[in-house]
């Protein structure tokens, strides 16, 4: 059965399952559906224990975002993340994590964070650095599991902790999609149908570029495995004979 804390107390007094025991965590702003209990049953393999987060982390949402609204379903995800094989599901609440209010160390992204999406949402990744790091602290797993559908977010995330010298390892998951191509995530039930219709060109060009990749990779290896064109050793061999006689 799933246990929920809300303490890291709690967290520290449960402890791991034995004294040589792994733990995985998996980190996640709740909302969770299919592509978290994929990153769950991922870590379910790696670790002896499971510990799932949910925190909707203020740092990261910028003006005018959509924290106010940003859908927490605290119940459902205990449900997903029992069914999916989490041991704990560590649920804090905003000061827990910052004690001290609005914390005025924080970890920056640096010129990574500041491209991409980073330019469109300034502060961002450092607010997601932040977090990640309390989280992973508050935590202490031997391997953090994310998805590769935020992929500026993993490579940060990566970066940190080789240069901050974190003990952890990062496993990257691959991206669960819905039936029609979109990668699932807790906003696409903000979208119209017409905004899912524009959001799914991203998907069709990507599996659009794999695929034309894909055939010629083959050509290229039906070519490498045919024999060598003789046609022109040939007419050559032909020509020189053709003036000597």
């Amino acid at each position: 059965m799933t246990v929920l804390l809300h303490t890291a107390a709690e967290l520290r007094a449960l402890g791991r399952p034995g004294p040589a025991g792994s733990r995985a965590v998996v980190m996640t702003m709740g909302a969770l559906h299919d592509g978290h209990a994929g990153l769950i049953r991922a870590a379910r393999e790696l670790a002896d224990q499971v510990v799932v987060t949910v925190f909707v982390n203020p740092l990261q949402f910028g003006a005018g975002e959509d924290l106010d609204r940003y859908p927490r379903t605290l119940d459902s995800d205990v449900r997903v993340a029992e069914q999916a094989g989490a041991d704990v599901v560590f649920a804090p609440d905003t000061d827990e994590v910052y004690p001290g209010g609005e914390p005025q160390v924080r970890i920056s992204a640096g010129p990574m964070g500041e491209r991409l999406e980073g330019a469109v949402r300034p502060g961002h990744f450092d607010g997601m650095l932040t977090v990640v790091a309390k989280l992973l602290h508050l935590t202490d797993p031997d391997v953090a599991l994310y998805g590769q559908k935020d992929a500026q977010q993993l490579a940060l995330i990566r970066r940190m902790v080789r240069d901050l010298n974190f003990p952890v390892q990062v496993r990257a998951v691959p991206t669960v999609r819905d039936t029609d191509g979109l990668a699932l995530s807790s906003r696409n039930r903000y979208l119209s149908l017409g905004e899912r219709h524009t959001a799914l060109a991203l998907s069709r060009a990507l599996f659009a570029g794999r695929d034309r990749l894909t055939a010629q990779a083959a050509l290229h290896a039906r070519a490498q495995a045919a024999p060598p064109p003789r046609a022109r050793a040939d007419a050559l061999t032909a020509l020189g004979e053709a003036r000597a006689a």
